[in-house]
């Protein structure tokens, strides 16, 4: 197979820089570009210069993974062709772009490139010749805003006494520009493995920061596998140059502990604190420079402009890093779509089971410090202390496959619990099931009836996995069932136990 020539254009931000910046944002863009081919197996010759690299590759698997790597403005498929007098030039355009002008408006866009003084012609000389010759040879008409197709062309100065070089494409597709992953140093990240975190951790990768995670577990093994499904994509898809961890705290103790000592209105404020905490200090002791968090001003009750501010002066001594601030949700989902995110942060949503109905919305400093009085500082130590390390990269399929904790039916006899809140369980539920709120049944399961199977059912399956892991490990029989209520709904209405179409949009979704 032959190699096709790819056209690598450098991000917008390359070329606000100082000469000797520049350079080495070019030798780490390099690197990262090398590393995204050799990781999918792609074979390539790099050729690298001012302005653009040029990449020769068998494999055309190398323009999706190349719009991956920030620090990348465009990729072209071109076509080189020699010239020696405009005429050349001309009917190479003609030969390459004829068939796919035909009948179709169309515009030529013609640049030169290196010495231009060697060149004697401008572009638009390129443009008008060209276009011409196009229309000559079957087009439609020329029309230069929003054309139905363009006929790009690149044209370059041979050495003295040698022909020079034009390449001719149809496309350039677009890559995220931003800056090469660890140009502007490394950091930690907050994630839950729901869409704001995820988002944030892209963002600040676009920007030239890499990062490692940190994962402060609230809701066991299903919790750690929806986490890592999700931060695995961004590290194989979106990390190129970097081999990220991800840092797993147990935080299941510090939830327990906040629920002893501190206010009810209080836990979001004071949990947020701690996490924070925790990836201060996870981040001192790999040298980052600072964290990461998805939050975002106003889009929840602990994401206040007062909280926030509360929040931030947990860390003592480094900056906590928010990109998300002004977005609104459905900018980030949308981004999510676009990362490859989106279903997996659907799966595993937000977990906390101290959600409480009137939280704190203007936490004061001096109050929260009141609440944290109560904490033992050494257990939030110890726990940092015996975290789990994840090498996101190096993870195997076999790691992020389903647990034992899964049913995607409902055993004869089982009992069915719903852990949804009321007002959703009266909207609907599956024939026969019980229901409980999370934070009633987590206290209540020790004294259920340990003869029967249950299959635990919540919005998305991660609550109810959750407290399925913890039944299990005390002895009951009990799952919950993957993909929560919308694939029991799905379940029911194989079962011919509902009609889907009869219920309100609101409850179907």
């Amino acid at each position: 197979m032959s190699d096709h020539l790819l056209i690598l254009r450098h991000s917008g931000d390359f070329y606000t820089k100082a000469r000797k910046t520049r350079l080495r944002f070019q030798m780490r863009l390099a690197r990262n570009i090398e590393d995204a081919l050799v990781s999918h197996g792609i074979p390539y010759r790099l050729e690298k210069t001012w302005s653009r690299f040029y990449l020769e590759t068998p494999d055309l698997r190398a323009i999706d993974v190349l719009t991956r790597v920030f620090g990348l403005q465009s990729v072209s498929l071109a076509e080189p062709r020699p010239w020696t007098v405009m005429d050349d030039i001309v009917a190479h355009g003609v030969d390459v772009f004829a068939e796919s002008v035909r009948g179709r408006t169309f515009a030529v866009r013609a640049s030169r490139r290196g010495s231009v003084e060697r060149i004697p012609f401008d572009s638009m000389d390129v443009e008008r010749a060209l276009g011409r010759a196009l229309l000559d040879a079957g087009a439609g008409r020329v029309r230069l805003d929003d054309p139905e197709a363009t006929a790009w062309v690149e044209v370059e100065p041979g050495e003295p006494g040698a022909p020079g070089n034009a390449h001719f494409f149809r496309e350039k597709a677009r890559s995220w520009g931003g800056l090469p992953i660890s140009v502007e140093g490394r950091a930690v990240a907050l994630v839950s493995g729901g869409f704001d975190s995820a988002v944030a951790s892209w963002l600040m990768l676009k920007r030239g920061v890499e990062l490692d995670y940190v994962f402060c577990n609230l809701g066991g093994t299903a919790h750690r596998l929806g986490v890592l499904k999700v931060m695995k994509v961004i590290a194989d898809l979106w990390s190129y140059g970097s081999h990220p961890r991800l840092y797993e705290i147990d935080f299941q103790p510090v939830a327990a502990e906040l629920r002893e000592t501190t206010k009810a209105q209080n836990w979001q404020i004071v949990l947020k604190r701690q996490m924070v905490r925790a990836a201060e200090m996870i981040a001192l002791r790999t040298r980052r420079l600072g964290m990461v968090t998805g939050e975002a001003i106003g889009q929840v009750s602990s994401q206040t402009l007062q909280n926030l501010a509360v929040i931030s002066h947990a860390a003592r001594d480094l900056p906590v890093l928010r990109p998300l601030l002004g977005f609104n949700k459905e900018e980030i989902l949308a981004l999510a779509r676009r990362m490859g995110v989106y279903d997996l942060a659907s799966a595993v949503g937000e977990y906390c089971d101290m959600v409480q109905r009137h939280p704190n919305t203007r936490a004061r400093p001096h109050e929260i410090e009141r609440d944290e009085a109560g904490l033992d500082p050494r257990l939030l130590k110890e726990l940092v202390a015996t975290r789990t390390v994840w090498r996101l990269r190096d993870l195997s399929p076999e790691a992020l496959g389903p647990s034992d904790l899964e049913a995607d039916h409902i055993p004869e006899g089982a009992t069915l619990l719903d852990l949804r809140p009321a007002q959703a369980w009266k909207a609907w539920h599956y024939p026969g099931s019980l229901r409980l709120d999370f934070p009633q049944a987590l206290e209540a399961y020790p004294s259920f009836d340990r003869g029967r199977p249950y299959v635990l059912v919540c919005e998305v399956g991660l609550k109810s996995a959750a407290l399925a892991e913890k039944m299990q490990q005390a002895g009951f029989r009990a799952w919950h069932f993957v993909g929560g209520i919308r694939d029991l709904m799905a379940l029911a209405e194989k079962e011919k136990k509902v009609d889907l179409s009869l219920l309100a949009p609101a409850v179907r979704e």
